[in-house]
C-alpha cells in the first residue's frame, strides 16, 4: 500500500501528512517521492524515498513511472504541479488497470483548469460571478492582466492607467484582460475542496490569503464564512473531480458578493492549514481507494485557525553511519 507523491519539490508538510495518515493505517507501508532533481528537493529527503524522473513531457515519462509503481508496489499516486496532470489525466485508466490509483480529476476537467477561458465559462455555468472581461483595444481602468494558462502569479500585472499599458502585453493575445478587484474593497479566499470518487463535494475549508509570497500563501486563516454555504450549493457535484480541487475566490468585505478566479486540479501549497485544521484528505483518499470506504461531507474542522510560516532546513548529511 504505499504512495507516490510526484514533483515533491517543497511540498515537505504534504509528505510528512501522508507518512503520518498511511502509517496509521498501514503500518510499513512507505511514502515515496520523485522529482527531476530529487537531490536538491526538501521534500524527497523527508520521504521514505525518493526517485529521479524525466520530465513529464518527455515521450518516456508514462512508461517509467509506470515501471516505478509496479517494481515499488505503489498503489497510489498524488501529482502536484500543474503540468503533470494533463498527462496523467490522459493516462489514469491504464494505471487503474494494474490496481494503481492516480489520483488526478478527468482530462476534461483539468481541461477547464488549465485553461482561464473555459474555467470562466465553467464558473458561469454554475451561476458563479467572474471578473468582467475588458476590451484590450478599449481599456477601462484599472485593470488586472494575466495569462490563460499560467500559474504561481506569473506574468501578472495590475494596470492603473493607459500609460502604464505596453504595446507588447496588448499585442500577447496568451494574455486576458479583467475587471481588477483591489484589495481595499475585496478578500482573497484559496479553498480546499474535497471530491469524492463520484464527483461529490465532501469538505470545503476557505482560507483567507493574508500574506502571499512567490504566488503561494505564506500566512493565512480559516474560515467558516459564507463561501462555506455558497459552495456546497453551486459546486456540490462537479463531473470528473477527484481528490482535492483548490479554489480561488474573492469576497466583497461589504456586499459579500463572490467572485471565482480559478481552479487547481490538485493540493495546493496552503493546504497543510486545511490539513491542521481537521480537514484531513490524505487519510480520506486512504480510506477511500485502499479501504474502499465511504466519505460523508463533514465541516468540524477548526474556524479561525491562523498559519504563520517560515523558513526552515532540512539538511542533507553526506557521510551517514
Amino acid at each position: 500500500m504505499n504512495i507516490l507523491i510526484t514533483s515533491a519539490g517543497q511540498r515537505v508538510s504534504l509528505v510528512k501528512a501522508f507518512k503520518k495518515e498511511l502509517s496509521a493505517t498501514y503500518p510499513g507501508s512507505k511514502v515515496y517521492t520523485t522529482d527531476m532533481c530529487p537531490e536538491l528537493s526538501a521534500a524527497c529527503h523527508v520521504s521514505d524515498r525518493y526517485f529521479r524522473v524525466q520530465r513529464v513531457t518527455d515521450p518516456g515519462y508514462i512508461d517509467e513511472l509506470m515501471a516505478l509503481c509496479l517494481r515499488e508496489k505503489i498503489r497510489m499516486i498524488v501529482p502536484t504541479i500543474d503540468t503533470e496532470l494533463v498527462v496523467l489525466a490522459q493516462h489514469r485508466d491504464l494505471f487503474e488497470q494494474e490496481g494503481i490509483h492516480l489520483i488526478v480529476s478527468s482530462s476534461d476537467l483539468i481541461d477547464k483548469c488549465r485553461d482561464k477561458r473555459k474555467i470562466n465559462t465553467f464558473f458561469e455555468q454554475h451561476g458563479i460571478a467572474v471578473p468582467a472581461m475588458i476590451d484590450r483595444h478599449q481599456p477601462t481602468f484599472p485593470l488586472f492582466i494575466k495569462p490563460y494558462n499560467g500559474s504561481l502569479s506569473v506574468d501578472t500585472y495590475v494596470v492603473h492607467s493607459e500609460t502604464e499599458l505596453r504595446p507588447e502585453q496588448v499585442g500577447n493575445e496568451r494574455l486576458l484582460f479583467m475587471e481588477y478587484l483591489n484589495k481595499q474593497d475585496h478578500d482573497e479566499y484559496t479553498v480546499d475542496m474535497y471530491y469524492d470518487r463520484n464527483g461529490d463535494v465532501k469538505c470545503i475549508v476557505p482560507r483567507k490569503r493574508i500574506l502571499i509570497r512567490a504566488g503561494e500563501i505564506n500566512k493565512g486563516i480559516t474560515s467558516k464564512n459564507g463561501l462555506l454555504k455558497y459552495l456546497r450549493e453551486k459546486l456540490a457535484h462537479i463531473e470528473g473531480a477527484r481528490g482535492c480541487l483548490t479554489a480561488q475566490f474573492f469576497l466583497h468585505k461589504e456586499s459579500g458578493r463572490i467572485t471565482a478566479i480559478e481552479i487547481n486540479g490538485r493540493f495546493g501549497g496552503g493546504y497543510p492549514l486545511s490539513y491542521h485544521a481537521g480537514a484531513n484528505y490524505p487519510r480520506w483518499l486512504i480510506e477511500e481507494y485502499f479501504n474502499g470506504n465511504t466519505i460523508t461531507y463533514r465541516e468540524d474542522w477548526e474556524d479561525q485557525l491562523l498559519m504563520l510560516r517560515y523558513d526552515d532546513e532540512v539538511l542533507v548529511h553526506a557521510h551517514k553511519n
